[in-house]
Order: C-alpha cells, then structure tokens, then sequence
C-alpha cells in the first residue's frame, strides 16, 4: 500500500457480510478468528503469512525483521506464504537500479534466515522496478521480482496434506485487478477440484475487506471474483490478503476473507497522528499471522503483533 494515500472512491457495499475489525486489540496475541463453529478437528497444517514487510535499510528495519522471523521460527511452522511488498519500494518514479538493488539485496540476506522453510509469494505493488530504462533491462518489472522471490510465475497454484492454495497476482489493470486471464485461470483452476476439496487463496489487494471502506485499497473486481467462488459451494474457501496494513475478518457467502495487518505496521516508522499506538497504522499493529489448517477444511487465523 503507497504510504498515506487515500483510496477513498471504494462505496461498494458488502451485503450480508459480517465484519471483525481490530480496534480493541491489545500487545500480545490476537484471538483466532475461527472458521470451524468452535470445533477442535485434527490439524493439517501450519503456516506463516507474512505480508508488506517493506524492507529497506531503514529504522533498523532488516534486523527487526530477522527477530520477527526467529520468533515465527519458534511456533514450528511448516512454511511460509509471503503477501507481497517484500520491499519498500521499487516503483517509485525516483528510484534507482542501486536502491533496487539494495533493498533485494536486504531481502535476500534476512530469506538466508529461514531458507530452510520453503515459502510461496505474490507480488505486491511495490515489488516492481518500473523506471528501468526499458522494457527489455533484466531488472525491469514483474519477471525480476519474480525471480527474487523464487516464484514460478505471477499466478500458479499447489496441494500440501489435502489442501489446495492458490496464490494471485492482484497487480493487473493499473492494480487492485485479476485481469481476464487470471480470471479465467481461477474459474478453471477451482472448477477442476474435488469435491469437498478445502482451499486457501492468497493475493496482495485484498478481495474483500471491511477496512478499506475507510482507507480504499480493495480488490476492484471484488464482485467478479466472489461470484466465481460462490459456484463452489462444495468446497472450503478461504482468502488471505494484505496491502492495507490493517486486521479485520470478512465472511461472505460462507466465504471467509481475512486481511492480515503488515509486518512492517507504519512501514517501520513511529507512527503518525492517526497510529493508536507507537508503530501501529491506524488501530492495527505491526504483525505477523499464524494459520492453523484442519483436515475438515476449517482455519484459524491468529494474528501476532510485534513491537520488535
């Protein structure tokens, strides 16, 4: 997400919805927000989702980040899923080849850390050199990105212990977007799943949300993507986005969409006039989410802020 830019053109109305937001939330670990009516099923997975961690060399930023990883570490976890905005920012109209190259560099000294953990990513906004000289320089764009988060393509999809996770790429169209293909990869990719198959889709933007009624940042084709997992009924759907840098749980059409906070909380910095606390953006901490997958399908999204 740009840093205190206001998206506020968003006025579709999510009906039907119920809406959890964060704004009494303490230090320490937030209450799960369960998808299973309070069941205790046997646990499939678990799993680190860090997102808009925004690493640059910064308010000590890559040493934080190293000691949020060791305390992920410690919770015995069995990969991660990275949201995106692995930098600060590379799409900047004044940045150069030596910053970019610098923050990837950050990047992938603190990935050293937990290279033991295999670890799945989307593209974030922010990931992208789009001032290179041109369209043809190896640093230019999405395929450079890509290749520093080690992803196979801007959108793909893989099975772990019966559960099916696809990973979007929200950057099309100007942002906030799938794209037709995409569209049509999604459309297909469900429709060729079992019966009964639960599933665990990450993207950047988030597909709904209740806080970017107020600070803008939603999916933009929100309504074509939910009618498209709403012929899926069969199936055990949840979503997972960033972006935004704020908590909040959306459940719609017995779909759950949960927006995970950023690592980074204000981008590393103390806050502003508008941060609850020191770091936090808005009323939301910096933070990362512990996921617990069951074999019926069900999730947990604990949410674990940090003032590292």
């Amino acid at each position: 997400m740009e840093k205190k830019k206001n998206h506020n053109k968003r006025r579709t109305f999510v009906k039907g919805a119920v809406l959890a937001g964060c704004s009494s939330m303490l230090p320490g670990l937030v209450k799960a927000q369960a998808s299973d009516g309070g069941r205790r099923p046997k646990k499939s997975l678990r799993i680190a989702h860090i997102t808009d961690v925004h690493l640059s060399s910064d308010n000590n930023a890559p040493a934080r980040f190293n000691a949020c990883i060791d305390k992920i570490k410690e919770r015995k976890i069995d990969f991660f899923l990275n949201g995106g905005d692995s930098i600060m920012a590379a799409d900047g109209k004044d940045i150069g080849r030596e910053q970019v190259s610098e923050m990837w560099d950050l990047w992938n000294t603190s990935r050293k850390r937990f290279s033991e953990y295999e670890m799945y990513s989307c593209l974030g906004n922010h990931d992208m050199w789009w001032a290179a000289p041109d369209k043809d320089d190896p640093m230019y764009g999405k395929g450079y990105a890509m290749q520093q988060l080690g992803m196979p393509s801007t959108f793909y999809s893989f099975d772990k212990n019966d559960w099916h996770f696809i990973v979007l790429d929200s950057n099309v169209d100007g942002g906030g977007a799938l794209g037709l293909k995409q569209m049509q990869w999604l459309s297909d990719d469900l429709a060729k799943l079992p019966k009964g198959t639960p599933v665990l889709i990450m993207s950047h933007y988030p597909i709904l949300s209740a806080s970017t009624h107020t600070v803008g940042g939603n999916h933009k084709d929100s309504l074509q993507i939910t009618k498209i997992l709403y012929k899926h009924p069969d199936k055990r759907i949840h979503c997972i986005g960033g972006h935004v840098h704020l908590f909040d749980t959306v459940i719609y059409n017995n779909v759950h969409y949960y927006c995970n906070g950023a690592m980074s909380g204000y981008w590393w910095g103390k806050g502003d006039e508008d941060s609850a606390q020191k770091y936090w953006y808005h009323e939301t901490p910096p933070g990362y989410t512990i996921i617990e997958l069951f074999e019926d399908g069900s999730m947990e999204n604990h949410y674990h802020p940090h003032q590292i």
